[in-house]
């Protein structure tokens, strides 16, 4: 089991979130996701300035294995993306927590960050799903 970092929240389908000093927000994916997907080999990025809500499709990872799509944790406007990952999607296998992330949001409801799991009730999750 990786380390799971304290200043993340957690959606249910193994998206992160980081809140930014700038009040925007870096979403990527888990350790745990990255590893059951295996070795990627494309990332689908979604376009800055398109708006995303909550529980919806917003990028495709691809992996020698299959392609899932990466819902968005939290609804607003996307203002940055990964574009690295075009050319290394393997940036996520390396680093999910740090240059791996995929996208950068503006929030449009803080309010649903308290939706989200803390680090440890993420950690409860996947264990729950690994028995």
């Amino acid at each position: 089991m990786s380390e799971i970092p304290g200043d993340l929240k957690f959606a249910k389908s193994h998206e992160w979130v980081r809140v930014e000093q700038d009040g925007t927000v870096t979403v990527g994916i888990s350790d745990h996701a990255q590893s059951s997907l295996g070795d990627l080999v494309y990332v689908e990025l979604p376009e800055v300035g398109s708006s995303v809500q909550a529980g919806n499709g917003t990028a495709v990872v691809e992996s020698v294995k299959a392609a899932s799509d990466i819902y968005a944790p939290v609804s607003g406007e996307v203002v940055a993306v990964n574009e690295k990952l075009s050319d290394a999607p393997e940036t996520i296998n390396e680093d999910a927590y740090g240059e791996g992330w995929i996208f950068k949001l503006k929030i449009s409801d803080k309010g649903e960050l308290d939706e989200l799991l803390g680090p440890d009730d993420y950690a409860e999750l996947v264990e729950n799903e690994d028995h």
